[in-house]
């Protein structure tokens, strides 16, 4: 999977903050990076915020977002060089440094880089990847890798008996099967409803005909 940068101009309000959240999520889908979500959200929220406290509402800022080896780089680009994000022992009354303190808390890393014309605010999460290009390990996802190795290389034997337990087990096989498939849809980017509507598609055309009895997803 390939994880090109990307990055977004902003004016440093409230309100933007709450698109730029959405933005977020869109892309981590995209990248199949779900599990980042709530603590990506939760660093720009902070990023974004101090930017107004510290340098003012309004400002222009831009949002950059890319990948660092195995982790997840967020930038918050501001053109004030001299307001720079402190962290901050914060008492259980104090709101002031509490932002920088969460990003401290939920990052790899962190840390502020000074150029002639801005600076950047940055942090780090850690993905789970196992390569840049790659997707998080999950159960269900090295499942469907095992399965879709071993289908490459082997005929399906029969399914297990024809009684009513034989077919019950047969049909949660599947069924386990499928799930493990959406998983690795999901886990690569894929959309995963287009991916069903198009099977349901598929299956339909080659049941069509005598004794074919295709059948539709509700809603379909």
């Amino acid at each position: 999977m390939t994880r090109k940068p990307w990055d977004i101009a902003f004016t440093a309000e409230p309100a933007e903050a709450a698109a730029l959240r959405r933005v977020m999520r869109s892309h981590l889908a995209l990248w199949g990076l779900h599990d980042l979500t709530d603590e990506a959200q939760l660093c720009v929220t902070e990023l974004v915020s101090n930017v107004i406290t510290h340098v003012g509402p309004g400002t222009p800022a831009t949002l950059v977002v890319s990948m660092n080896g195995l982790r997840l780089r967020i930038e918050v680009h501001d053109p004030d060089t001299r307001a720079l994000p402190t962290l901050l022992g914060g008492t259980a009354d104090s709101e002031s440094g509490r932002g920088m303190a969460l990003v401290d808390a939920i990052a790899v890393h962190w840390g502020v880089q000074l150029c002639p014309d801005r600076k950047v605010t940055w942090c780090e999460l850690a993905t789970g990847l196992a390569s840049p290009d790659g997707h998080v390990e999950g159960p269900g996802v090295r499942r469907a890798e095992a399965l879709l190795e071993w289908c490459t290389v082997a005929q399906p034997p029969g399914l297990p008996g024809t009684g009513r337990l034989g077919r019950a087990v047969a049909e949660e096989s599947v069924i386990t099967v499928i799930t493990d498939f959406l998983h690795w849809l999901r886990a690569h980017g894929c959309d995963v409803e287009d991916a069903l509507d198009r099977a349901q598609v598929r299956y339909d055309a080659e049941s069509d005909g005598p004794g074919g009895g295709a059948s539709r997803r509700p809603g379909t």
